[in-house]
């Protein structure tokens, strides 16, 4: 029996989609090191990052549909601002706690247009180019 790998950016979408560190709540503590918040100053409900997301709306995990990135469900009585909407086009701050890498969010889908870049151990409090207008995340070296 043979087994068949997924490709990479469908087993990357997964695991941003599925993994228990995408919410974990000590996002400093995450292994996914790009933190991504619906409000500015880091407030509001968030979503970790681990890899590359081509188009925040249409993460495909391999099982033949597209799923759109949302912010984590914080507050079940008091639902923390943004808990379960859209990232995209939703974003104010984020906060790059990678050693080595840049973070970098794009304005269009396919890391094209504007972008907020964040060097290894930065934060922007509100996103400058694509505040409001997210579409795509990417490392850089």
């Amino acid at each position: 029996m043979a087994l068949i790998a997924a490709p990479a950016a469908q087993a990357d979408d997964f695991d941003n989609l599925f993994s228990e560190q995408a919410c974990n709540e000590n996002w400093g503590g995450s292994s996914f090191k790009f933190h991504i918040w619906y409000n500015s100053g880091q407030n509001g409900s968030f979503r970790n990052v681990g890899s590359a997301v081509y188009d925040f709306n249409s993460l495909r995990p391999g099982d033949g549909h597209a799923y759109p990135l949302k912010f984590c469900n914080f507050g079940a009585s008091s639902p923390w601002p943004g808990s379960g909407q859209n990232i995209k086009n939703n974003a104010a701050s984020g906060e790059n706690d990678h050693y080595k890498y840049t973070a970098r969010v794009f304005f269009y889908s396919g890391y094209k247009g504007a972008q907020d870049v964040m060097a290894p151990y930065q934060h922007i409090d509100q996103f400058r180019n694509v505040y409001n207008n997210n579409a795509s995340f990417q490392w850089t070296s």
